[in-house]
């Protein structure tokens, strides 16, 4: 399988954080699959790191080398993408959800083929069936 990473589902496996579902951790450690990670979550960071630094233990540039040194492969962005993202559309009476950098992962997963690997359960609203939650 082909999965990209959410970005917190990613932290979490960078730290080998207690918070990563144990079915995250197989489909991560699973050698069948390859792990993709997206530069959304790279600017995700850097933007949160800049913003927060205390809170965040790591810079944008430090998340993507550690991303590279654990073996993900890098899924790069492309204008088909951001063009995707305005066809997503959320189940009718689904609670509201603003995060962009969300929203671009999944039209990312969808264009490229990839499963988007959560544990946000807004992103089930997309009915993307792109979206794997665990």
């Amino acid at each position: 399988m082909k999965l990209l990473a959410d970005t917190h589902i990613i932290i979490w496996a960078l730290l080998d954080n207690d918070r990563l579902p144990a079915k995250a951790r197989a489909l991560l450690s699973d050698p069948n699959n390859t792990v993709f990670f997206s530069p959304v979550s790279v600017w995700e960071i850097a933007m949160k790191h800049t913003a927060h630094p205390r809170e965040l233990p790591f810079t944008g540039k430090t998340f993507f080398e550690l991303c590279l040194r654990s073996g993900m492969q890098l899924s790069e962005m492309r204008i088909s993408h951001v063009l995707a993202y305005e066809s997503l559309h959320r189940a009718e009476g689904a609670p509201a959800h603003k995060d962009p950098f969300d929203r671009l992962l999944i039209a990312q997963a969808k264009t490229e083929n990839l499963v988007l690997l959560t544990h946000d359960s807004l992103l089930s609203d997309y009915e993307e069936p792109c979206v794997l939650l665990v």
